[in-house]
């Protein structure tokens, strides 16, 4: 993983390892609440209008996506799967799919990970193209989004085992 020279960014790093991969005082983080999660598993919806574990899981993958190309500034349009935010996944998954999900959201962090130590200390502070959002408050953000729907996964297995 690379590292920050910036002590800010490092802080900033760290948080965001925290939410997604490595232990913090709030409880699972978002890699660890899939960890053990079967395909029949992510693909269970609670309703058929509800989102699955897998639906989450993509949606995560693609909002790293989506910050990472504001830091950057980048083109839309190079994310791996068609569509944006929540995605129309097969209501049945393979378990090839299903561990393609789980790479692709292990690729995004790591590619979201590289832009933040990338980032120059002065664009800290500034704020994104097309925001009016600072990139430090952006990345703050991306780590509570992955907490957040640690939440949501947590709650959709507790669900299935209710059954």
């Amino acid at each position: 993983m690379a590292k920050a020279a910036n002590p800010e960014i490092a802080l900033l790093l760290d948080n965001l390892d925290q939410a997604y991969n490595r232990k913090g005082w709030h409880g699972p983080n978002l890699r660890g609440s899939i960890r053990l999660v079967t395909v029949r598993e992510a693909s269970w919806r609670p309703h058929l209008k509800r989102h699955s574990i897998a639906d989450i899981v993509v949606h995560c993958a693609y909002w790293k996506y989506a910050v990472r190309r504001r830091l950057r500034d980048d083109k839309r349009g190079s994310f791996p799967l068609k569509g944006s935010n929540w995605f129309a996944l097969p209501p049945v998954l393979s378990e090839k799919e299903w561990k393609d999900y789980i790479a692709l959201l292990d690729d995004e962090h790591r590619s979201l990970r590289q832009a933040i130590a990338e980032l120059a200390a002065n664009q800290l502070h500034s704020k994104s193209p097309g925001t009016k959002i600072r990139n430090s408050t952006l990345i703050y953000a991306i780590a509570a989004h992955d907490l957040y729907h640690t939440g949501q996964i947590q709650i959709l297995k507790r669900l299935q085992s209710a059954d």
